[in-house]
């Protein structure tokens, strides 16, 4: 059996090993997800939203150590996977709200010239069998909002966590098997692309959920269109902030610190990787950047005092070297940080970045804040929209008008206003336009995007 070794990524110390299973055990896992499917679909809604609960209890008894286990192998600071868990807790209860809420419509018939005595009804149905693919950055957070929002549907999961850091997830499957869901209703295989494409590829599978790159997107969507199956991307981003004139330059500069320096070490889809600034505050932003950048504690993801921990990968590390290579090549000034060691980067500042550097318009996965200025908010708005991404960006201004005209003008999911973009509550509807897929996942959206609509006519029902 071939295998994948776990290693927390700052040591390289061996945390475990896990199967990297082929083409023959995913197809079989799929096969006995199509049985348990059919245990969720005539599980009731209020026992469906019991079992989300228990599951939800299960992992609250063990936050700090799924926190500890989780940013050992992923490498975020431990203060931040405890957010993670704390939030993945709340969306299994979310969800579990959400089981009993699936409502029908009655459609009034009588619009219909000769249909007036017919009553039509519709229900929501589980899809089936849902492929919840589960990026290494937020692994517990994201695993959630996909399985629990097919477990609320009554649809089976089948769950791939991240090759890199799968062991939290797997610990996770556990205490959901200890909440009583049945046994091929969840389940979980782990390994790389090839596990993914299987799951595309399979007519057991009713729909994809991915969150990842743009080109995994591309790539399991064309697989996926092989049997018609629904797929829900979310996918890469390059969110901008711009930062008005007449902002609180202190604000603006922490927003960026927190929402992309500090943040999952800056492997966030919805950080902040493009900040532009008016020329009336240019100076003093950077000043003010530059001085909490200085702050910043980088070490050890186990240490409570820790800020930013190490990349994912050593891989990673490089390329995001590379990347504020080529913005220095492009014109920009290297202001702060950028040293590598190994997995860890220093939080980078980047200014005097040419509005049209190639380097600007890549998504960069780590701690890195290019700034580059605008004199006019509208001459941003145009920056920040050629990105052929569009998840979310931020304005930073104290005019209303102004705010809600930039917002209405930015061509993306979700605009912040005085905030980092890198915000998520699971409530909200969270996704992009262009390049980052077009879904929107949320508590009130995912569980009826996992249902399908079956309309009932009774003829003669007002006979």
């Amino acid at each position: 059996m071939s295998t994948i070794t776990v290693r927390n990524p700052g040591t390289g110390e061996r945390l475990g090993e896990v199967e990297s299973a082929g083409e023959e055990r995913v197809a079989a896992v799929v096969a006995a997800a199509q049985h348990g499917q059919r245990e969720m679909a005539a599980m009731p809604a209020h026992a469906r939203e019991a079992l989300l609960r228990r599951i939800a209890d299960l992992i609250e008894a063990e936050t700090d150590d799924l926190a500890r286990l989780l940013a050992a192998e992923n490498g975020k600071p431990l203060p931040q996977t405890r957010g993670e868990v704390e939030a993945a807790i709340r969306i299994f209860r979310g969800y579990a709200s959400e089981a009993t809420r699936l409502f029908g419509r009655q459609i009034p018939l009588d619009a219909v010239p000769g249909l007036e005595r017919h009553l039509a009804v519709t229900i929501r149905e589980p899809l089936g069998v849902v492929a919840a693919l589960v990026p290494f950055n937020y692994p517990v957070e994201l695993y959630a909002h996909k399985a629990a929002a097919a477990l609320a549907a009554g649809n089976a999961v089948v769950v791939q966590p991240p090759a890199r850091c799968p062991l939290a997830l797997l610990r996770v499957a556990e205490l959901v098997a200890q909440a009583g869901v049945p046994e091929r209703a969840h389940q979980v295989v782990t390994g790389g692309v090839p596990v993914s494409q299987a799951l595309a590829d399979l007519p057991g599978i009713a729909a994809v959920s991915l969150t990842g790159s743009t080109t995994a997107g591309r790539e399991l969507a064309r697989r996926a269109s092989g049997t018609l199956k629904k797929v829900f991307l979310e996918l890469g981003g390059n969110d901008a902030l711009i930062v008005c004139d007449d902002a609180d330059v202190a604000e603006a500069a922490q927003a960026v610190v927190l929402g992309r320096l500090a943040r999952g070490n800056g492997q966030i889809c919805c950080a902040v990787k493009r900040v532009y600034v008016q020329d009336g505050v240019h100076d003093a932003f950077v000043d003010a950047l530059l001085d909490q950048t200085s702050k910043l504690s980088v070490g050890d993801q186990l240490l409570e005092s820790t800020d930013v921990g190490p990349l994912i990968s050593e891989e990673s590390a490089e390329r995001v070297e590379a990347a504020v290579g080529r913005l220095v090549a492009d014109g920009a000034r290297l202001a702060a940080g950028g040293g590598r060691r190994g997995a860890f980067v220093d939080p980078a500042v980047l200014v005097d970045v040419p509005a049209d550097s190639p380097a600007l318009a890549e998504e960069i996965f780590g701690p890195v804040a290019p700034v580059a200025r605008f004199a006019d908010p509208m001459e941003a708005v145009r920056m920040a929209n050629e990105s052929p991404y569009g998840l979310h960006a931020a304005v930073f201004t104290r005019d209303v008008s102004r705010a809600f005209t930039i917002a209405s003008r930015l061509d993306v999911g979700g605009v912040i206003v005085n905030g980092s973009t890198a915000l998520r509550a699971e409530n909200l509807p969270f996704g992009g336009t262009k390049d980052t897929g077009g879904y929107r996942e949320g508590v009130h959206e995912t569980v009826l995007d996992f249902t399908r609509q079956k309309t009932i006519v009774v003829m003669e029902a007002f006979g």
